[in-house]
């Protein structure tokens, strides 16, 4: 399976992720920050786009899977605009969250 590092504000929601993705068979890595993500092993990158920039995201050679509040629209217009790889409201994140991973890792690079 794949080491997914996820980038999550929300602690609660950052513990859905490791439960959710780890109980799939994945690797999972919690950072605070992109700065304190470790990237180097990574499979693909989940943040939340309501604290890291889209721009910071984006060129770093691995997928990356952002969300957002749904509220947010202009964030979700940055993040595309940025070229993130896919962009969900984190109420579809938590629904969908094991098939939008899986179709990120199986997309061509």
């Amino acid at each position: 399976m794949a080491t997914i590092v996820a980038i999550a504000s929300d602690l609660m929601f950052g513990s859905r992720i490791v439960e959710t993705l780890g109980g799939s068979g994945h690797r999972i890595e919690l950072a605070a920050s992109l700065g304190e993500a470790p990237l180097e092993a990574a499979d693909l990158l989940i943040a939340d786009l309501d604290t890291e920039p889209s721009e910071a995201l984006v060129g770093l050679g691995i997928p990356v899977l952002g969300y957002y509040s749904h509220v947010e629209t202009a964030t979700k217009q940055e993040a595309e605009a940025a070229g993130v790889d896919l962009v969900v409201p984190r109420s579809r994140m938590a629904r969908e969250m094991p098939q939008l991973v899986s179709g990120l890792l199986e997309m061509p690079r």
